[in-house]
C-alpha cells in the first residue's frame, strides 16, 4: 500500500527522503508549508500542491468551496513560514495575491492540465492565493 496523499504519512515521507517520495504524486508537485498555529503556536506542516512563478511559489487555498483551510488562516496571522521543496528548505513571508494577479496565476496553476488544479471553480473575488518569496537576510 502507498503514501496516503497529503496526509501525515505523506509529510513525513516527504521529510524523511527529502521530497523523493512525496514531490512528484500522482500528475502533481508538492511542497511542504509549516505555518504557526494562529491558536497553539504549535508548528502545522502541510503538504501542497504548488507552481512556480518565478521565485515564488504558488499555492491555492480553495478546500473545495468550504471555509478557509486552517494553513491559510494561520498565515494571516503570521505570514512567515518554512518551505520545503524536495531538499530545499527556507523560510519565506507569504502574501494574498491580488484581484489583478489572480487570473495569471490561476493560468500558472493549471497549465499542466491537472485535473486537482482544473476541476476546481475559476478564482472569484473570494478565492485565496499565496505566493511566496524566499526570505532574504537584512542587509543585502
Amino acid at each position: 500500500m502507498g503514501v496516503a496523499l497529503f496526509g501525515q504519512e505523506h509529510v513525513d515521507s516527504y521529510r524523511e527522503t527529502d521530497g523523493e517520495e512525496g514531490h512528484d504524486r500522482q500528475g502533481t508537485t508538492v511542497l511542504l508549508l509549516t505555518t504557526t498555529g494562529r491558536n497553539s503556536g504549535a508548528q502545522r506542516t502541510t503538504p501542497l500542491i504548488y507552481q512556480r512563478h518565478g521565485d515564488d511559489y504558488l499555492v491555492v487555498a480553495s478546500n473545495g468551496g468550504g471555509d478557509p483551510p486552517g494553513w491559510f488562516l494561520n498565515l494571516q496571522d503570521d505570514p512567515i513560514v518554512a518551505v520545503q521543496v524536495k531538499a530545499d528548505h527556507h523560510s519565506a513571508r507569504a502574501r494574498v495575491a491580488t484581484a489583478e494577479e489572480k487570473p495569471e496565476l490561476w493560468r500558472i496553476m493549471t497549465a499542466t492540465g491537472r485535473p486537482t488544479t482544473t476541476s476546481r471553480p475559476r478564482p472569484t473575488a473570494r478565492s485565496r492565493w499565496w505566493s511566496s518569496s524566499r526570505a532574504r537576510p537584512s542587509g543585502r
